[in-house]
């Protein structure tokens, strides 16, 4: 094989090795990384003899096997462009965007631009258009941008995009020319960037020697079905078979052990062709998902109902997966593991048939035939081929997904298709009648894909009519039962019957025929508009420059902890975690007692060193241990770590460790904050972190007109997902020692908390973090105890140790967001005027302090954001056996916020009021301002939210939006914050200036993909390595560049004498003359903020999302924030976008839930979905205010990373505004007169508000309700 260039020979392969192990492990390169984020992705490029082409695509080097791309040529991100031959443009373009934070993330997404531009360069169409550049990474995530800028840059790369709608950048200013902004751009010719060519010494290579010994050999590649067949009957009757093609299976089904015997079936001809006739198309099991596509879409023209199929089936994965996934694999997992596959049901409606080879004979049978086969992985029998049908005219074919994502990676709740075949028989008035049907279901827990017959039946011959459609959809809520254990079954239930209305009732209410209806349209496009102000008071402080390393993020040279080169006997470890909330640990075993492979030692709590201490965190408040004793307080508390020879070995023998529990004699674990309260479990609260109540809530109450007594909601967690898990390497060092680098946001603690575990002298430990691949908080007090697990290991064993957490593990362990329930009474009178609030809230704390009694103080930050009249509050911190909680971006500040806004938004209903008109009376005055933040309020010309409220009012033609909303029954939302920023701790900085005249800055901050390298290089000259103490709060980056300021004023005073005396001076001359006259060129700060600087508000408003059948649509958003005097317009810029979509995900899709344990359910991205392109604005408008009225912040500068978060609130609130509208329409659609069957307008709309709990608040039935309407004459 081939990557990037090199020429690579494996002589011997373990057959379960991925490319990605290889590539991370056995070459130089590192951009492929492991984060579930699509940052593994590699272009693949295959030479075809017969063709005498070369085809490429882009794969997942996570789940591609090395031994399946013999003979192949590989392409990273560094094989397109790197420092020494240059960038490529697209890792220009996303660099010149700002699109890259963090970086974990980006090598991924330039790969998927550059398919994207590949595959429009060899389809001979006239490029890239703007759709395809927006759906090229529509399978990638990314946690820090928000997207926009990342989509900016690959439409900049489209034929058809207008190049003045693309958002903010470093290549033009606004007002340029078109002409201008074109030759700006780093240009690209794809003869010249198009770069991956195929090495001729593979061309030349013979096709594989297939005379091997299948007896010994583990990995088979026969090319024939009859070889096929041979090496089936040679296995051993006790082995375990793999048919291979592209293995994408690996990423659902990831706890299969590893097999005996690899078949590698891609080069059986009879398996890998597509053979087309006037009948239909037969499509080999082994051909894959994209070229499946491919062959759909030229024979659309005859037969339209493969377009449908192919428009269809482009929703299944990614790219990527598609490119490498098998139609056949597809089907044999739905068929013999219940994967919940889109292709099977597609199948079905179109009556395919399927071919197998069973023993020597080849069988022919119906697809709903085969699904109902005993599982035919567990025999000899191998799918050959797919036959699909071609359909005559006079015919209807649709197909239906419900997904968290539309056009990403998401399995979907319910799919269905349908095909029909009717007709009008004139003169007769009865309609339609329908001649045939075939009505297929699947994914909603059953196991498999199913044909309601019992439907079809009764419908077959029929005239469709509002009975009968009615009739029908009550037949079908009978056959659709989800499993047993599927989660929102009756919601399941309710798409199946939406699907199969929308399918006929257009037939119903049309004269016409439809049959031949456009494929579903492309998504629209992204649209944005950005307006930021540069300063130039402080040059270059204050510019819009290009993030500090972002081509070197693109191109993968980025060095994260993971990247490091180890050394030849580096061990890794893996945590043995508990499964119990409250148990005695009797013992830990390997299932069979047999020590798994690899294995080195087995680390607990009793082999820490017996000067050292059981503590793998701390914070203010307390430490917490690393592992637990003889008693587990919590599932998913650390119990012992696995040392094993590999990262794999370790995960694969942590999964077969067997811990026996003993529970007798213990009280009942506390899994609830009731439970909390009934047992007095409480964290204390310092009365520093627990604000004082405001004015008279019992003269409040007593002048309100109406009251809300005692509502309640509650509020989910949300997992931080950074794209790197967390990761750590520790180094033994001469004379008690040892290094390690760890991906932390709080380095100064890891490095204080390894050496009290280890009972060693802080100078014996040097903690080393050069960036970070995402925190947003996880990585502060959650990195701690992977660094000091690494550490000890090292420290016992003598051998580098490294840690790299598979995301489950990391899901279980990392505590995430804080959950709460919350209890108010409200008094206001009847003009919405609030006079009074009385709130308790129960916070989930879990078992450990970590940072949970700082959430009183935050929570009531932006809390106070309304003039309540006055307000009291009772905030208990719970203690419970769960994980725990810790800081997650805005910790607290985010519920506080929301806690006003739901308020807000019962008075307004209760009232029956607008409630942007409730917002607007109760926004606070300055006196009211100054009454609920005392002390922080700041002067009057810094109070801007009035200023920045009526200008979003005019930029996002509110009123006039809201108007053209109304007659669509959509509505639209305001929210607001005021959020004090508050955290701030003492920042070291020191500047060298070295005998060349470069210059050395160290601060005491961390690059979390915040832009802070940004803001202090903009401050000084050349950056140099950071480290230093706790990254958090979003104000590090401003502390930083102050401490860097105060120390370049000292270096100016030592350097003044020499200028003044010499005159005009080069400054290499300048810096010659002070070395040698020995002047200290180093200076060195520790900046501590004033109370002043680290408490002030930041004002911001964002506005509208559109519902649709449960699904929620966000049309527009637009933000206006207030930055102070921006340090980098650039940077914060794309840290309130971030912050913003990050926002969404907590308010509308995140769900981080555990079981009755309190064990987390979720494991990775399968089942835990953050925002992706397709869930973000539809536009995206934002304006960072530069008001500069704040002399007391750094150089007037104001937090950008956190605040805007909380703005999603208006998402949420919009979507509640709109099921108001759909519960409106159910009631009117009711037919039994005074029975509203618990509908009502009061209703709470729980975060996050998925698309089973909107659909469930609109009416999981209304497709009856409305059809009852209609037959009544309604």
């Amino acid at each position: 094989m081939e990557v990037n260039g090199e020429r690579f020979k494996i002589n011997s392969a373990d057959p379960s090795t991925t490319l990605l192990e290889f590539l991370r492990f056995n070459t130089p390169f590192k951009s492929v990384k492991l984060g579930g984020c699509g940052a593994c992705l590699v272009v693949l490029s295959k030479y075809n003899p017969e063709l005498v082409q070369v085809e490429e695509c882009s794969i997942n080097s996570c789940l591609t096997l090395l031994c399946s791309i013999n003979g192949c040529s590989i392409t990273t991100s560094e094989g397109l462009g790197n420092t020494k031959k240059g960038f490529h443009p697209i890792q220009k373009r996303l660099a010149g965007f700002h699109a890259s934070q963090c970086g974990f993330c980006t090598p991924g997404m330039c790969i998927s631009l550059y398919s994207a531009l590949a595959n429009a360069h060899h389809s001979n169409s006239s490029g890239l258009t703007a759709s395809e550049a927006e759906k090229s990474v529509a399978g990638n995530l990314c946690r820090c941008t928000g997207y926009r800028p990342i989509v900016d840059a690959c439409k900049s790369f489209a034929s058809d995009v207008d190049i003045e709608d693309l958002g903010f950048n470093s290549f033009w200013r606004k007002g340029e020319s078109k002409e201008v902004m074109l030759k700006s751009l780093p240009p690209y010719n794809p003869k010249d960037h198009l770069v991956t060519t195929f090495p001729e010494f593979l061309k030349k290579k013979k096709k594989v020697d297939n005379g091997l010994d299948h007896s010994r050999y583990h990995w088979t590649t026969p090319l024939s079905v009859v070889e096929l067949y041979k090496v089936m009957e040679f296995a051993n009757s006790g082995d375990s078979l793999k048919l291979v093609v592209g293995n994408t299976g690996t990423g659902y089904y990831r706890d299969v052990d590893q097999f005996d015997r690899y078949v590698d079936i891609s080069h059986i001809p009879e398996m890998s062709k597509i053979q087309k006739d006037e009948k239909g198309i037969e499509i080999g099991a082994a051909v894959t998902i994209s070229k499946a596509i491919d062959a759909l879409n030229e024979e659309s023209k005859s037969c339209y109902v493969f377009k449908k199929m192919a428009t269809r089936m482009e929703k299944i994965g990614n790219h990527s997966i598609r490119n490498s996934g098998s139609i056949g694999g597809n089907l044999v997992m739905a068929q013999s593991k219940k994967f919940p596959s889109d292709i099977t049901t597609l199948l079905l409606a179109a009556d395919a048939s399927v071919y197998m080879l069973n023993g020597e004979k080849t069988e022919k049978l119906k697809l709903l035939e085969f699904l109902e086969l005993p599982p035919i992985l567990d025999s000899k029998r191998v799918l050959l081929k797919v036959e699909i049908p071609s359909s005559t005219s006079d015919i209807l074919f649709e197909s239906y997904r419900a997904s968290p994502r539309s056009i990403g990676n998401a399995l979907p709740y319910l799919s269905a298709a349908f095909f029909a075949h009717v007709s009008r028989q004139e003169p007769s008035r009865n309609g339609v009648k329908v001649d045939k049907c075939l009505l297929a279901f699947g994914s909603y827990g059953s196991d498999h894909s199913i044909r309601a017959t019992e439907v079809e039946k009764f419908l077959t011959g029929k005239f469709l009519s509002y009975n009968v459609l009615c009739e029908a959809v009550c037949l079908l809520r009978g056959i659709i039962v989800p499993g047993e254990d599927t989660s929102h079954p009756e919601y399941r239930k309710s798409l199946a019957v939406g699907f199969l209305f929308d399918f006929f009732y257009p037939i119903i209410e049309s004269s016409n025929i439809i049959c031949s209806l456009d494929p579903a349209k492309s998504l629209p496009f992204l649209s944005s508009s950005q307006h930021v102000v540069e300063s130039n008071e402080f040059q270059p402080v204050g510019e819009a420059v290009i993030k500090v390393g972002a081509a070197l993020q693109a191109s993968g040279e980025a060095v994260f902890v993971d990247d490091i080169p180890t050394l030849p006997d580096c061990l890794h470890g893996a945590f043995i975690y508990s499964t119990e909330p409250l148990a005695k640990i009797k013992s830990i075993s390997f299932s069979e007692d047999v020590t798994p492979c690899g294995v080195f030692a087995v680390l607990t709590f009793k082999d820490l060193p017996q000067e050292g201490q059981n503590i793998g965190s701390k914070t203010i408040f307390g430490p917490g241990p690393l592992f637990a004793d003889e008693l587990t307080r919590c599932a998913g508390q650390r119990i012992a770590l696995v040392v094993a020879d590999t990262q794999k070995h370790a995960d694969m023998a942590a999964k077969l460790a067997v811990i026996e529990y003993d529970t007798t004699n213990l009280e009942l674990p506390i899994l609830t904050v009731e439970d909390a309260v009934k047992r007095s479990s409480f964290f204390d609260v310092y009365p520093m972190f627990y604000p004082e109540p405001v004015g008279d809530v019992l003269k409040g109450m007593k002048e309100a007109e109406k009251k809300i007594i005692l509502a309640k909601f509650s509020l989910g967690s949300q997992y931080h997902f950074y794209m790197e898990p967390q990761t750590a390497l520790a180094l033994p060092d001469e004379d008690n020692c040892v290094k390690v680098f760890s991906s932390s946001q709080a380095p100064e603690y890891v490095h204080s908390v390894i050496a009290t575990c280890l009972g060693i002298q802080e100078h014996n430990v040097r903690v080393i973090t050069r960036r970070v691949g995402g925190g947003f908080g996880g990585k502060a007090v959650k990195s701690m105890p992977v660094a000091t697990a690494c550490a000890l290991a090292a420290h016992k064993l003598q051998r580098a140790v490294k840690m790299y957490l598979n995301r489950k593990t990391d899901m279980i362990m990392a505590g995430g967001r804080h959950p709460m329930k919350v209890t108010y009474n409200v008094g206001f009178r009847s003009d919405g005027k609030l006079t009074a609030l009385e709130l308790t809230m129960l916070i989930d704390a879990g078992i450990e302090p970590d940072v949970s009694p700082i959430m009183p103080r935050n929570i009531m930050g932006p809390l106070r954001k309304y003039d309540w009249g006055a307000l009291s509050f009772d905030v208990k911190v719970c203690k419970t056996n769960l994980p725990s909680r810790t800081a997650m971006r805005a910790p607290g500040e985010v519920q506080g916020s929301y806690i006003a806004e739901s308020i807000i938004e019962n008075v307004a209903s209760s009232l029956g009021m607008d409630v942007d008109a409730v917002r607007k009376i109760n926004l606070h005055s300055y006196s009211s301002l100054r009454k609920f933040y005392k002390g922080i309020a700041g002067d009057l010309v810094e109070y801007s939210l009035p200023l920045l409220w009526d200008k979003l009012e005019i930029s996002s033609e509110f009123n006039q939006r809201s108007e053209m909303v109304k007659k669509f029954n959509k509505e639209r939302d305001f929210s607001s914050t005021d959020y004090p920023s508050g955290y701030a701790e003492a920042n070291t900085g020191k500047v060298s200036i070295l005998s060349d005249g470069s210059v050395v800055v160290e601060v005491g901050g961390i690059e979390i993909g915040q832009g802070l390298w940004t803001k202090v290089q903009q401050m000084s000259d050349t950056l140099g390595l950071i480290q230093g103490g706790f990254t958090a709060g979003s104000t590090t980056s401003e502390n930083s560049c102050e401490a860097v300021k105060l120390c370049c004023i000292i270096l100016v005073e030592r350097l003044k004498p020499l200028m003044e005396k010499s005159g005009s001076l080069t400054w290499n001359m300048l810096i010659q003359q002070a070395y040698a006259q020995s002047v200290n060129l180093s200076a060195s700060t520790l900046y501590k903020p004033e109370f002043t600087s680290m408490e002030y508000l930041n004002y911001g408003v964002g506005v509208e999302v559109d519902l649709l059948t449960g699904r929620t649509e966000i049309l527009r958003s637009d933000i206006i924030y207030d930055c102070g005097k921006s340090l980098n317009p650039a940077v914060d810029l794309g840290q309130v976008e971030g912050a913003f979509v990050q926002g969404i995900g907590f308010f509308m899709m995140e769900e981080y839930t555990t079981n009755e344990k309190g064990l987390v359910m979720q494991q990775g991205t399968w089942d835990y979905k953050i925002p992706t392109v397709d869930t973000i604005p539809k536009q995206f408008h934002v304006e960072i205010l530069n008001t500069g009225h704040h002399k007391n912040r750094v150089l007037s500068s104001k937090a950008s990373g956190e605040p805007p978060l909380l703005l999603a609130a208006s998402v949420h609130c919009a979507t509640r505004s709109a099921i108001r509208e759909a519960r409106k329409q159910f009631l009117s659609w009711n037919c039994n007169d005074g029975n509203r069957d618990g509908f009502g307008m009061d209703f709470e709309l729980p975060v996050p508000a998925t698309m089973p709990v909107v659909k469930g608040l609109c009416g999981l039935y209304s497709v009856n309700k409305y059809l009852e309407a209609k037959i009544h004459g309604k």
